[in-house]
């Protein structure tokens, strides 16, 4: 059987060997949105104040958003008088006391998918609606930066996720075309800007769990990175 013809378990398409490979950062690489969640609502108990009626569920709505699109859907869903800004930075605050030092774990199967890449000579990617810097010291800090040729944060492009142009200038910038990659994904935003952009993707489900549209969109929904690198090692 042609490579190109082969199909990942769960996938609906086809997929080859990618040319790249697109990874998210928080959910994907990193396992920091449960954390997020928890820094929320320490936010608001900080603050003193109560939670607005499916408040989670509009925190995990905005997973794979920049910082301006969050702010725009929370400011949208609840009024300009909720605090929006002061919330937002009270987040941070607690994020940095409660993981500033000892820093958010890896999700498992990262080291072995990089490396297996790296083997492989496939570049590796970084695309994430978190400002760039932080991305890099996040990659840095877990001594993971040297496997990406490229980081793109969200200050570098106008438009978040669910648009595809994050995924689009990593494309660029690994020099390759957006459907001789692959994306990995674990947010809904994610997986629908890879698919607006015409670039295969596969989810890994983390805090949001795999719906029809993701099935629809997504070329496979896969548990784990280990999952990932097993299903692209007869590709390759």
């Amino acid at each position: 059987m042609n490579p190109a013809e082969k199909v990942l378990p769960g996938s609906r398409s086809g997929i080859g060997r990618p040319a790249g490979v697109i990874f998210d950062l928080d959910g994907v690489i990193i396992d920091s949105e449960g954390a997020v969640l928890r820094c929320w609502d320490a936010a608001m108990e900080r603050l003193g104040l109560p939670l607005p009626e499916g408040f989670r569920e509009t925190c995990l709505s905005v997973i794979g958003s920049n910082r301006e699109r969050t702010r725009e859907v929370f400011l949208e869903r609840y009024g300009p008088d909720l605090p929006y800004d002061r919330i937002s930075q009270e987040k941070i605050r607690a994020y940095r006391d409660l993981y500033g030092s000892a820093g958010v774990p890896l999700k498992p199967g990262v080291r072995g998918l990089l490396s297996f890449l790296e083997e492989e000579g496939i570049p590796a990617a970084v695309a994430s609606s978190t400002p760039t810097e932080i991305v890099r010291e996040e990659l840095a800090a877990e001594d993971i930066l040297r496997f990406f040729r490229t980081v793109v944060g969200g200050d570098q492009v106008s438009r978040s996720k669910p648009a595809p142009d994050i995924f689009l200038r990593a494309c660029e910038l690994l020099g390759i075309a957006p459907e001789d990659a692959l994306v990995l994904e674990d947010s809904y935003n994610g997986v629908r800007a890879a698919h607006a952009g015409g670039i295969p993707v596969i989810m890994v489900p983390d805090l949001l769990p795999a719906t029809d549209e993701m099935y629809g969109k997504a070329a496979a929904v896969l548990g784990s990175l280990d999952d990932v690198r097993r299903a692209l090692e007869p590709l390759c």
